[in-house]
């Protein structure tokens, strides 16, 4: 089940987060994994902006997150994690379908990401859920600045690319 996170569900997040990352070691991406996770208080940040949904377990235990911010006039999802426990299961691709919808209901009309461009459940996948790779050239100005910090962090290590869903014409 998908719902809002809730404050008790903040300190499982990065723990998801790290279990998530740790599948990049099969494709020589150890600096992904040993990276920081996002910090506590960023993560309540989220939670309090009403903009990072969790999908749980049974038990009401978040499995699976996403945050999303606004940026350049567009809803741009910053994280989205699945514990490897829980992969498989469209945990993402649904949560992903509702960041969209929140998006299309605050009157966005795109829905961007970044990600990077080789690993198969990130540009591949997100390709499967209709996102398409926007040209460097036409970055706007918002996504170049999410990029800078990506850059550097290291991330530019590998292939990135932006990518956008348009929610509505």
């Amino acid at each position: 089940m998908i719902r809002l996170a809730q404050v008790d569900d903040i300190d499982s997040l990065p723990g998801i987060e790290r279990a998530a990352d740790a599948v990049f070691r099969s494709m020589s991406m150890d600096a992904v994994v040993e990276g920081e996770t996002m910090s506590i208080p960023d993560l309540f940040r989220y939670q309090d902006a009403g903009r990072a949904w969790v999908d749980v377990d049974e038990l009401d235990r978040p499995v699976a997150y996403l945050l999303l911010d606004v940026a350049g006039g567009a809803a741009h999802i910053e994280q989205v994690s699945v514990h490897p426990s829980h992969a498989g299961q469209g945990k993402g691709r649904r949560l992903i379908e509702k960041a969209a919808e929140w998006a299309a209901l605050q009157g966005y009309l795109v829905l961007t990401l970044t990600t990077f461009a080789d690993v198969p459940w990130n540009a591949p996948y997100y390709a499967h859920l209709g996102f398409e790779i926007i040209p460097p050239d036409q970055l706007t100005p918002g996504l170049e600045e999410i990029r800078h910090p990506e850059a550097s962090i290291g991330l530019d290590a590998w292939p990135r690319v932006a990518m956008k869903r348009i929610l509505s014409e």
